[in-house]
């Protein structure tokens, strides 16, 4: 089987060069001109695809050959495009830049794997036809890439507008598909904060944003040469793949679902699903009292810029432990680390955390961990066997004020940082936390094991109730 449906990469010569904001124009547009559309994100990333999500009103799919087979990131990619009458996938960082010298991993990699035509987007300002240049030697780097045009960011005014289109034109043969003003601080656009964007979560704006993306679209976009452009793309061999279809559920898999905690592969709530699982989601901020379910999962998210908020719904935090104490199964990442912790540093204030975890965390100003991951679990755990090795990535700020020595640890890091030491995964009954996020499509035990670990749970209540319902007889 092959497919050869319309399909093109919004790609950059960098992080920050407009790719996102072009990607949201290009499918705004698209949508209005009636249409269908699939919309997918170069990983590990959660922020960007929740835009691209909210603007499409579509599941973005995230794909990453580090984390995932590149067979598998195919297979995702043909499944989910098949509906659609294009496909726009929006590259991360660099075009060219990768895990390593060679760029394995790069947006340039997915593309090839793919056959999409890549639309560059070039950060032009205070430049001319060193533009051409640049375009030119990413032209030239990779000769089995397929560069099919330009979209120009940050552009002055006409006259250097002109130039850079003559340049590229000119010198590289490529065709100018937009030129996007400086936008400077226009306020219908997307905010920014420490880890990127703000998540469409905490935005309020979004009638006007897509108005702006329209409005951008419609007077700076050729949308017409980038369908041309997507059309080009060429077939790539698949197999045939059937959508996931859940299983009866037989348990219940609570899910922290709130403005706080949103990063969530969509992959890792269907596997659940697929294995059994009612997902049952749960705010960290709004809930009193934890729903009866016979798991937990924590994502990550901004339980850092959200502190105060969950230390006033101090009830849920002595909920959460007192059920991990009882052997409720929680997975938590990252985010839910922090959540689950003693307490969480922040500057001068200390804010008190659920306490179920023996340690504190300091918010630093850089990042202390960022980038992909990999662990081999080498301890006893909830959910995985030891000897177990696996890639996720990670991105936090807050580290452990006092390393990991007062906690158990199950799994040694061979690549990342994790809570520090070579370590992450700390363990304490039915818990399992770490800062290593990972994609249930490239660890298929994970939803296994979790939906496995709720069935037992539930049979220990049910066992419970039994024993309970005997006495009182």
């Amino acid at each position: 089987m092959t497919t050869s449906s319309a399909r093109l990469v919004i790609a950059g010569l960098s992080g920050d060069s407009g790719k996102t904001i072009a990607s949201l124009s290009i499918l705004t547009a698209l949508r209005e001109r009636g249409h269908s559309v699939s919309v997918f994100k170069k990983g590990p990333d959660y922020i960007d695809p929740a835009w691209l999500s909210l603007l499409t009103d579509t599941a973005c799919r995230s794909l990453d050959t580090y984390m995932v087979d590149p067979e598998v990131v195919v297979e995702s990619f043909a499944l989910h495009a098949s509906s659609s009458d294009i496909s726009v996938i929006e590259g991360n960082r660099g075009i060219f830049d990768g895990r390593d010298a060679s760029g394995t991993h790069s947006t340039a990699r997915l593309a090839k794997l793919l056959q999409a035509p890549v639309v560059l987007v070039v950060d032009a300002a205070k430049s001319t036809r060193t533009v051409a240049a640049i375009v030119k030697g990413c032209v030239d780097f990779d000769p089995d890439l397929k560069i099919a045009g330009v979209i120009l960011n940050r552009v002055a005014g006409e006259r250097h507008r002109k130039v850079l289109c003559d340049s590229i034109e000119r010198y590289c043969g490529l065709p100018v598909l937009g030129a996007i003003p400086n936008l400077g601080d226009d306020s219908t656009l997307i905010p920014g904060r420490h880890l990127g964007l703000i998540t469409p979560s905490e935005y309020e704006c979004s009638g006007r944003l897509r108005t702006r993306l329209r409005e951008i679209a419609e007077e700076f976009l050729d949308v017409e040469g980038i369908v041309a452009v997507s059309r080009s793309a060429g077939s790539i061999p698949c197999p045939a793949v059937d959508p996931p279809r859940a299983s009866p559920a037989s348990v219940k898999i609570g899910y922290f679902k709130d403005s706080v905690f949103t990063f969530y592969y969509p992959e890792n709530l269907e596997a659940l699903e697929a294995h059994g699982a009612q997902l049952v989601p749960v705010s960290s901020l709004a809930d009193q009292a934890l729903p009866e379910v016979d798991a937990l999962y924590i994502g990550g998210g901004f339980p850092e810029t959200h502190a105060e908020q969950l230390v006033r719904n101090r009830t849920l935090m002595t909920a959460v432990k007192e059920q991990a104490l009882m052997g409720l199964p929680i997975y938590a990442e990252c985010g839910g680390l922090i959540y689950l912790a003693r307490s969480l540093r922040c500057g001068d204030v200390v804010y008190p955390m659920a306490g179920l975890l023996p340690v504190d965390l300091d918010f630093h100003r850089k990042p202390v961990g960022h980038g992909y991951t990999s662990v081999r679990v080498d301890a006893p755990n909830p959910f995985y066997p030891v000897g177990t090795s696996f890639r996720g990535h990670e991105f936090h700020y807050s580290g452990l004020a006092d390393g990991p020595r007062d906690a158990e640890s199950c799994m040694k890091i061979e690549s990342g940082v994790g809570v520090g030491g070579a370590r992450d995964g700390l363990v304490r009954s039915n818990t399992l936390a770490c800062y290593t996020h990972l994609h249930a499509s490239g660890v298929k035990i994970w939803a296994s094991a979790m939906v496995s670990r709720a069935g037992e749970n539930a049979a220990r209540r049910r066992d419970r109730g039994a024993e309970s319902n005997g006495t009182n007889g």
